[in-house]
């Protein structure tokens, strides 16, 4: 099932929050709002605004208020996104050309601090001082673990745990909040919101994997971006650090760098995929999904908790 059609009930809130996100974007300095108006145009599954709606449908569903939030959570998503691709010097996002390669790297820079600003300011539509809190440990999280992929970036011994550590941070804490912050927002109960964060934390845990894995298995057509560019660019992924217990590959995967060539890349990610480390990362993104669906299985039986039972299916699953 398209992800889309999974959801189709909530189609005329989206329509709104992303009609909302059009509005937050723009600027009274064109080229800022233009650049941002730009990614938002190149798409996106709209996963944590999504994850907001559902979750505030556990309380009092207001969409005047929820909104505030849906829009806070994507904004500080495009904002990372931003970021990525000038830390990466990535030239293509979902297709399209970035932020930095159609203007610089210092006007990508400063158009990501905007959006975290924008975001800063719908929250403050909700005078919940939870929330803000949430919102803020977030984006602290959130750059600690920019910070971290920085840092990490072409180490190919580091452990698991840091891998682990690293996504947690990135994407994992992103939609735990956007799933208690929606439950917040509604003045769902606090076990309730609870349960909901670490419901859209493990999934979130499966969301990256599932990422990590479809950079090896994905066309560069599905990915908007050619296959292997996060090894390319030093960033150690899951199936890496798997295939690298495999001694007659670490001599060819130690050696990509930036300059390797389109051949010698895909003679790499073929030799990946000949390993188990593509079922071993799945394997391990299934035990984040079954933490989620057991945690989900102790909230309240309501249509919203069959679609994040379903959409959590579908995150683990999907093949793009």
């Amino acid at each position: 099932m398209k992800l889309k059609a999974m959801y189709s009930f909530l189609s005329k809130d989206l329509a709104a929050v992303e009609q909302e996100l059009e509005r937050t974007v723009q600027s009274e300095y064109g080229p800022l709002g233009e650049a941002a108006l730009h990614l938002l145009q190149a798409g996106g599954k709209r996963i944590r605004p999504v994850f907001v709606l559902l979750a505030a449908r556990f309380g009092h569903y207001d969409l005047e208020r929820i909104k505030h939030v849906a829009v806070a959570l994507e904004l500080i998503h495009m904002a990372s996104l931003v970021h990525d691709d000038v830390i990466d010097d990535a030239d293509l996002r979902r297709g399209r050309p970035t932020i930095k390669a159609k203007w610089s790297n210092r006007f990508a820079m400063y158009t990501g601090d905007y959006l975290f600003a924008r975001s800063l300011e719908r929250m403050a539509e909700l005078d919940d001082p939870r929330a803000h809190q949430v919102l803020a440990k977030t984006i602290v999280e959130v750059c600690r673990g920019e910070i971290e992929q920085i840092k990490d970036k072409y180490w190919f011994e580091q452990p698991l745990r840091t891998y682990l550590r690293r996504i947690r941070r990135k994407t994992a804490l992103l939609i735990a909040a956007s799933c208690q912050l929606g439950a917040l927002a509604a003045g769902a109960p606090e076990s309730v919101a609870k349960r909901l964060y670490w419901f859209g934390h493990y999934v979130g845990m499966s969301f990256q994997i599932t990422d990590d894995i479809l950079d090896f298995t994905g066309t560069e057509e599905q990915l908007g971006k050619p296959a292997g560019s996060d090894l390319l660019q030093g960033n150690i992924t899951l199936p890496v650090l798997y295939a690298l217990r495999d001694e007659r590959l670490k001599a060819a995967i130690t050696a990509v760098s930036l300059e390797t060539n389109a051949d010698e890349m895909a003679a790499v990610i073929s030799a990946i995929k000949r390993t188990d480390a593509i079922d071993q990362s799945y394997a391990l993104s299934d035990r984040y999904l079954e933490k989620a669906l057991r945690l989900l299985g102790e909230l309240p039986a309501n249509k919203a908790r069959t679609l994040l039972h379903d959409l959590a299916l579908y995150i683990g699953k999907r093949d793009y």
